[in-house]
C-alpha cells in the first residue's frame, strides 16, 4: 500500500488566532475542474471562510478560489457555495456540536491527499479578548525563553 502524500494549498491562520479548536475532522469538497487546477497554482483562501449545514448537508462559504487563468467560459464564481462531502451520521453529530453555545465550523486548512483536494474542519468556539491576549503573552514569553536558551548556549 503506498502512502499518499499531502500538499497544503493553504492554511488559515487567522481561525487558531480567533477561536479554540475543540476538535477537527476531514471532508472531501465538490469542486469543478478549473478550480482544481487553480488549486493547483495554490490560489485559494480561507481567510474569511465558514461551514454551514443547510438542508442536512454540509457546505463550505465564503472561500476563495480565484479564477483559472487559461479556464474561460468554465470558470465558476470565485466566491461560489461549495458542498463538502462527509458522511450522513457525521452531519448529525456535527448538528448536535454547533447548536452549543458559541460553537461553529471553521475550515482550517485546504490540501491534497492524492490528487483529491480536502478541507480540514474545525468545531470551534470563539475567543473572547482577554484569551486572545493571554495566547499573545503566552507566545512572547516563550519565544523570550527560546531567546534566553539560544544566547546562553552561544556562550
Amino acid at each position: 500500500m503506498a502512502s499518499t502524500a499531502i500538499k497544503t494549498i493553504t492554511d488559515n491562520r487567522k481561525a487558531r488566532h480567533e477561536y479554540f479548536v475543540e476538535e477537527s475532522f476531514e471532508a472531501g469538497i465538490a469542486l469543478c475542474g478549473t478550480e482544481v487546477k487553480s488549486l493547483r497554482q495554490s490560489a485559494a483562501n480561507l481567510k474569511d471562510a465558514w461551514c454551514d449545514i443547510e438542508n442536512g448537508e454540509l457546505f463550505i462559504r465564503q472561500m476563495h478560489i480565484s479564477p483559472y487563468e487559461k479556464g474561460n467560459i468554465f470558470n465558476k464564481d470565485p466566491m461560489r457555495t461549495r458542498k463538502l462531502l462527509v458522511h450522513k451520521r457525521e452531519i448529525h453529530r456535527l448538528l448536535g456540536l454547533i447548536k452549543q453555545d458559541g460553537m461553529t465550523l471553521i475550515p482550517l486548512s485546504l490540501y491534497f491527499k492524492g490528487s483529491n483536494v480536502k478541507v480540514q474542519v474545525g468545531v470551534c468556539r470563539g475567543k473572547k479578548l482577554y484569551d486572545k491576549r493571554a495566547d499573545m503573552a503566552k507566545r512572547d514569553a516563550k519565544r523570550e525563553m527560546d531567546r534566553a536558551i539560544k544566547e546562553k548556549n552561544r556562550q
